[in-house]
């Protein structure tokens, strides 16, 4: 095991859940998650890229039980704040979900319309079951109505990075969620930075 390093909370952000918090809630999720499952019904996990990755991580160690795992990635935030409306696939799943007792796992759900958007396009692969699991829901900004089965923490409608979370790819590391207190000043900072690099 790496050692463990001081918290550093880069200027501009402040913390909203530690990493301690996010343990304990995702050890608690992968105990409520694998119960629903009976023996020889493993789930076939759909993580979400590019934010779902470390979330995904951790969540099928906690499960502690047979599983399978695949990864899409979809688009609808580019480098933004917001949302830009239609959903990009840009990496798709690599088999068929027929008959699988799939769980969609996501970083985080606001509007609803990226996640209810998927969720109807696996549902035409003929899945036996789908359920899924979010690591954050901001329902303040539901603007299309979509079920999340499990949720780590209901947050206020405020711009989050960190645990995989990102602004402009900044952020993904740092092993706690915090708040960006000024993002449309540090997204024009980091492509300024993605610039020059």
């Amino acid at each position: 095991m790496l050692p463990s390093s001081p918290m550093v909370v880069p200027p501009g952000l402040s913390v909203l859940l530690t990493a301690g918090q996010i343990r304990s809630r995702v050890a608690a999720l992968g105990r409520e998650i694998a119960r629903q499952y009976p023996p020889g019904r493993d789930p076939h996990l759909v993580a979400v890229l590019k934010g779902g990755a470390v979330f995904a991580a951790d969540l099928i160690r906690a499960m502690a039980r047979p599983l399978t795992l695949d990864f899409v990635a979809l688009s609808s935030y580019g480098a933004g704040t917001r949302s830009s409306g239609p959903v990009r696939v840009v990496g798709d799943l690599m088999g068929s979900v027929e008959g699988r007792d799939l769980l969609i796992v996501e970083d985080i759900v606001d509007s609803g319309g990226t996640l209810a958007w998927l969720q109807d396009t696996l549902r035409q692969g003929r899945p036996r079951s789908l359920r899924t699991v979010a690591l954050l829901d901001k329902s303040s900004r539901r603007r299309t109505a979509v079920s999340v089965d499990h949720v780590g923490f209901t947050i206020e409608d405020r711009f989050v990075v960190g645990y995989g979370l990102d602004l402009a790819e900044r952020y993904r590391e740092l092993p706690y969620v915090a708040v960006v207190d000024a993002p449309a000043g540090l997204a024009e900072e980091s492509r300024r930075a993605a610039g020059a690099s």
